[in-house]
């Protein structure tokens, strides 16, 4: 039996939500250009992953693939986290230039490493800052 494409990826968490889908209605694919992919991210966006499968069940495979991407096979289930209120955006955007300025980045996406002059001279003005706006409260409560 030869194997045809049924549709193309351009990420390997993708392709397999999609090869599981079809699986599980009975569709049996392939994803390929796996190994690559996963042993250098940066080739997934190159290569692309094909889904492969039986020439005798592509129409079906990507008859399934089109009813997924209309939603016919989402469920309403909503959103159970209430809105933020904007008090707490305004302190997750403040923290966030907090960490940016004293981290000289976002600390999650790199190593751990000695912090350099930018990252000193962030911190020095971030206590300072803390520092005026703690004697402008005080001043003002007494």
């Amino acid at each position: 039996m030869s194997l045809v494409e049924i549709a193309r990826y351009q990420d390997v968490y993708e392709a397999d939500l999609a090869a599981a889908f079809l699986a599980s209605h009975g569709v049996d694919v392939d994803v390929t250009e796996r190994f690559q992919t996963t042993v250098d991210p940066l080739m997934q966006r190159a290569l692309g992953l094909r889904l492969m499968g039986r020439a005798d069940q592509a129409a079906q495979a990507r008859d399934l693939l089109a009813r997924v991407r209309a939603g016919e096979f989402g469920l309403e289930e909503g959103d159970d986290l209430a809105p933020a209120a904007p008090g707490e955006r305004v302190a997750a955007r403040g923290l966030a230039l907090a960490l940016f300025v004293t981290a000289g980045g976002f600390a999650g996406t790199s190593l751990p490493r000695r912090m350099g002059v930018l990252q000193w001279t962030g911190l020095a003005l971030v206590a300072v800052m803390v520092a005026w706006m703690l004697v402008f409260w005080l001043s003002t409560v007494g």
